[in-house]
């Protein structure tokens, strides 16, 4: 389908369909194993998010609560057959429960036209807005903003801005860093939390589209970060942790070591992902949290 200004304008009616989570104490467990905690079973930190005991939320499952997965495929626009994930950030404004029914309200918060350059598509960034939601007591859990880059859909003639500027890492020394190696499956694992597309999963599929072997999900890479920094600074203390955003830059391997670099200014926490044996490849940049 071409996309041109009459399937902008149909994106633009497009109302992003409410979705209703019931959320278990095992979607819960199963989240936090899929981003791997639980990696020491000693670890009483880690059981914490593992284990029925005692169990709480991992901040960073905001992202997979209550989301309108491949929403944009669903709206027979042609916008994002080649889509891939730019930005994500999330606030947390009550601490996540570890089951009950939620609600997410997502909506089309941007569309940027990145058009057409020396015969070259530049594509096109669509941005959405979710509110997830306590459906018991209508209280607000999280904020999340999403930005997709979708590959080959500029040249719409749409509004070529304004483009958000992100948050600047630190050119000085790490004064925080953190190893976590990911596992083997750890794709296989985080897909169960609701994203099943088969670049994650199927050999031939990533083959197709130029990957040697599946790749993890960005908001795996995104949550073994939260996890460094909630290992890192917060004691693993989830109510310290208020926000995150970062971009994601290049795609992570299962079983791949990935190495969080963190610099604290007040409450606030820049970070970035790299991976060691691949010559230090920045995976997940311009990051920023709030810890408090």
């Amino acid at each position: 389908m071409t996309i041109d200004h009459a399937a902008y304008e149909r994106l633009l009616k497009y109302k992003i369909p409410e979705v209703e989570q019931t959320l278990t104490q095992r979607d819960t467990m199963l989240y936090a194993l899929g981003v791997g905690l639980g990696a020491d079973p000693m670890d009483e930190n880690q059981l914490r998010y593992v284990y029925e005991k005692n169990l709480a939320a991992l901040p960073t499952m905001a992202v997979v609560l209550a989301a309108p997965n491949a929403w944009l495929r669903k709206t027979d626009t042609g916008f994002g057959t080649k889509s891939v994930h730019g930005e994500q950030s999330f606030t947390i404004h009550k601490p996540l429960p570890v089951d009950g029914v939620l609600v997410g309200v997502p909506k089309l918060a941007g569309v940027i036209d990145k058009g057409i350059e020396n015969g070259k598509n530049r594509g096109a960034v669509i941005t959405t807005e979710r509110k997830v939601y306590e459906k018991k007591t209508g209280d607000l859990l999280s904020t999340l903003v999403s930005s997709s880059f979708c590959r080959g859909d500029g040249g719409f003639d749409g509004p070529t801005g304004p483009s958000r500027q992100p948050h600047a890492v630190p050119e000085t020394a790490p004064q925080f860093s953190c190893d976590l190696a990911t596992l083997p499956q750890a794709a296989l694992i985080y897909r169960l939390s609701g994203d099943y597309n088969s670049l994650h999963s199927d050999p031939a599929h990533a083959q197709k589209v130029g990957f040697p072997r599946p790749i993890l999900h960005g908001l795996c890479t995104f949550g073994v970060a939260g996890h460094a920094m909630l290992k890192t600074l917060c004691n693993y203390d989830p109510a310290r942790f208020k926000s995150m955003e970062a971009r994601f830059s290049s795609p992570v391997y299962p079983g791949e070591t990935l190495r969080t670099e963190m610099w604290k200014s007040g409450n606030v926490v820049s970070f970035r992902c790299t991976v060691p044996t691949r010559d230090n490849i920045v995976v997940l940049n311009n990051g920023r949290a709030e810890i408090v």
